[in-house]
């Protein structure tokens, strides 16, 4: 850090920025808080350049090496992407190192491929309670709920429902799904502007049960793994409320802690 530095930040050109970058963090944090902002704005878009840390500190009147420990944490959050020669770019579902961030069900074998989709139903409706309240909505705002099958090598694996709000999913349709073959986050964020970057989730053991069991095609009582996720996007605000059964015969659930 230069001397002054952080006076220079709250007292320069970057003082529209000062209202959002608290004192009492690291000045890294506020470089990596304001950088996050403009990804949020759409300055720099899913897939885009971003400047160099030699402009960023300019435009913030720090030091490179302020920006670069700001960079590495965005990136080690999957913000942003560095390419070696090339510069920083804004990370995006677009990329085939994302499509499996949050698909976490790996064949036994390990040879991992991405799942064909049979979208069964999809409807707009009133979010119930329970809904609303996980995506912090409010009771009976309209929601667009989703219901799939996801098949691996023509094998019905996971049957998925989805909750995502409705005002921000104007427009999706059961027609859009189909005709779109890539990941479904890569279709939110190029069609809808909205960017998951993370996600919790809850896990337990349940078995089958005739809705389920036929459509997963395994017999009723037959040991699946539920999956309950809310994804977040910048903001920490949710956007997606999702609830997956997974046949396991085949496949095993990965996480990877750091």
């Amino acid at each position: 850090m230069q001397p002054n530095e952080s006076k220079s930040l709250l007292t320069s050109d970057a003082d529209l920025y000062a209202s959002s970058a608290p004192t009492f963090s690291p000045l890294y944090q506020q470089i990596k808080g304001l950088i996050t902002q403009s990804l949020q704005s759409g300055e720099w878009k899913p897939g885009e350049l971003i400047p160099s840390e030699i402009e960023l500190a300019a435009r913030f009147k720090v030091s490179q090496g302020t920006v670069r420990k700001a960079i590495d944490e965005l990136s080690a959050e999957n913000l942003v992407v560095r390419r070696q020669g090339k510069g920083t770019f804004v990370a995006t579902h677009h990329e085939a190192r994302s499509q499996f961030r949050f698909l976490r069900l790996v064949p036994d074998s390990g040879e991992r491929a991405y799942p064909e989709n049979k979208i069964i139903e999809v409807k707009r409706l009133r979010a119930p309670a329970e809904v609303a309240r996980r995506l912090e909505m409010k009771a009976g705002e309209s929601v667009v709920f989703l219901k799939r099958v996801q098949f691996f090598a023509g094998v019905p694996t996971i049957l998925e429902e989805l909750w995502l709000p409705g005002a921000i999913f104007k427009g999706l349709t059961m027609e859009r799904l189909n005709e779109y073959k890539g990941p479904m986050y890569a279709l939110f964020e190029s069609e809808f502007g909205t960017h998951m970057i993370r996600a919790q989730e809850e896990i337990r053991a349940v078995c089958a049960q005739q809705d389920s069991a036929a459509l997963l095609k395994v017999e009723i009582g037959t040991p699946l793994l539920s999956v309950e996720r809310i994804s977040f996007t910048y903001g920490d605000k949710a956007v997606e409320l999702r609830r997956g059964l997974y046949l396991t015969n085949a496949h095993h659930y990965r996480n990877e802690l750091s």
